[in-house]
């Protein structure tokens, strides 16, 4: 895994990338929380393919589970990844109404999750 740091005007990004699955369970999503929080970031980009495909199943509560801890410890998150291939209403609804906010986004590019 290699984190790579974007800064904007007001913002520390860190990007995760990996070719591995690293986000697999809660535990996954609060040592990246706690690892890059204590590094001074207040963003993360995460790719899809580094994100377990039971995080797209809104049935099993993970991402539910996950994304409840990145608003709890302040700390933003951007998912790039293509969406649309999830033939599923209720995360395409899911994704909708977290893209109103900025704490967590689904985006279709890094570029896009660099924007503040």
């Amino acid at each position: 895994m290699e984190i790579k740091t974007h800064k904007t005007k007001t913002l520390n990004i860190a990007e995760v990338i990996s070719d591995e699955v690293i986000l697999k369970n809660l535990d996954d999503g609060l040592n990246l929380i706690g690892n890059l929080g204590y590094q001074g970031f207040d963003k993360m980009i995460i790719h899809e393919k580094n994100i377990s495909a039971d995080f797209f199943d809104l049935k099993t509560k993970l991402a539910g589970d996950i994304l409840q801890k990145f608003i709890q410890y302040r700390m933003a998150l951007a998912i790039v990844g293509e969406f649309k291939k999830y033939n599923s209403r209720s995360l395409n609804e899911y994704i909708f109404e977290s893209n109103k906010g900025k704490t967590i986004n689904f985006v279709g590019t890094v570029e896009e999750a660099l924007k503040e």
